[in-house]
């Protein structure tokens, strides 16, 4: 595939971009290089390939679910200007 002048120009409008008309050659010859590699990538065959959720197939460490700070809920809520349950009571916002 091949842009022209006439596909940069509408390109940029759709894009709202402002391009100064000596520029448009090489947008045009980068946007061509990009849709040719877009061709090259299409015509790899990965029929046997199976995705991968990360380019380097790397596991998550995952630490272990554990309790690390006390409980502080009691505090923090003696100084809250309300609370009802266990929770902050705020005023109402939306009606």
């Amino acid at each position: 595939m091949s842009l022209d002048k006439s596909d940069v120009e509408k390109i940029a409008h759709l894009a709202r971009l402002s391009i100064q008309e000596n520029d448009i050659p090489d947008y045009a010859r980068d946007l061509n290089n990009i849709l040719n590699l877009v061709e090259q990538m299409s015509a790899v065959d990965t029929q046997n390939i199976t995705p991968m959720a990360h380019p380097l197939d790397a596991h998550q460490r995952l630490r272990p679910d554990s309790v690390t700070e006390v409980d502080q809920r009691e505090a923090f809520q003696a100084i809250a200007p309300k609370t009802e349950a266990g929770v902050y009571l705020v005023p109402q916002v939306i009606e």
